[in-house]
């Protein structure tokens, strides 16, 4: 099994020699990246474990231009990211947080909330009266969701439950076209059963758009039937990377062994 980060030569995405601390020359000081290395070819979802502090979400904020990189390069679709403001970053990345009432607007309507996500990258001119044509659009991919949401597109986003606007944020992040969709413990916070859907959703969405994909997830039976590609990270480390039929054959069992391995190694 490797534990080296794979090397794509077509990759998508890179992270090079990438250093980050946190809290510099302070008694709080962290050095979590020192030369770290990742990439992702274009279309392949990967899905990132890890324990708490381990750099996964690190890695997404990084993406993301939430937080800027010490030292190093990050490049996506051959184009430099890595000094970009963050806001520069949402017009080829979309991101789906952990919050369900992050990336929709709850006191808007379903319709308003699609026409906005519509307009991405464009002038800030919603109008009253949406073109129908667009209306037909919005139904026909809301559709996808099999909720309903179809015949409630005036219905408040705010009324939905967590699950339904996971499942919206998910649609809206992807309506108009990007380079990396970003999932960050994008269903953390549901209930089991909601959970599922989402992913069933994810992974129907991921494959129709053919999305190169991240998603970090606490959830090890998402992180092995999920995706084309496992990476799990320790103390700013890859220390597993399987892909294709390496991780068509892991298990959780797997994966929970050697989170006892790490463990057992440092000492807890």
């Amino acid at each position: 099994m490797s534990i080296q980060p794979k090397s794509d030569g077509n990759a998508l995405v890179r992270m090079e020699h990438i250093y980050k601390t946190f809290n510099p020359h302070s008694v709080n000081e962290v050095v979590l990246f020192q030369d770290f290395n990742l990439s992702i070819a274009e279309g392949q979802f990967v899905s990132v474990v890890g324990s708490n502090g381990s750099g996964k979400t690190t890695i997404l904020n990084l993406l993301c231009g939430s937080i800027p990189v010490d030292s190093g390069t990050i490049t996506v679709g051959g184009r430099d990211i890595t000094r970009l403001k963050e806001y520069q970053h949402s017009k080829f990345i979309g991101r789906v947080f952990q919050d369900p009432g992050k990336g929709t607007c709850p006191e808007l309507t379903i319709l308003e909330n699609m026409a906005l996500a519509d307009n991405k990258g464009g002038a800030y001119n919603l109008r009253r009266g949406v073109n129908k044509k667009r209306i037909d659009a919005y139904r026909t991919q809301l559709e996808l969701l099999k909720l309903g949401l179809e015949d409630k597109l005036n219905l408040s986003v705010g009324s939905l439950s967590g699950g339904q606007r996971q499942a919206l944020a998910l649609l809206i992040c992807t309506m108009t076209p990007i380079d990396l969709l970003i999932l960050d413990e994008h269903t953390a916070a549901l209930d089991p059963k909601s959970s599922e859907n989402v992913m069933q959703l994810t992974e129907r969405i991921v494959r129709e758009k053919k999305l190169t994909t991240l998603m970090v997830t606490h959830n090890l039976k998402f992180a092995i039937n999920y995706g084309d590609r496992l990476v799990m990270m320790h103390r700013g480390s890859v220390v597993l990377d399987a892909a294709s039929e390496q991780k068509s054959v892991l298990s959780t069992r797997d994966l929970t062994e050697k989170f006892n391995q790490i463990s057992l190694e440092d000492g807890n």
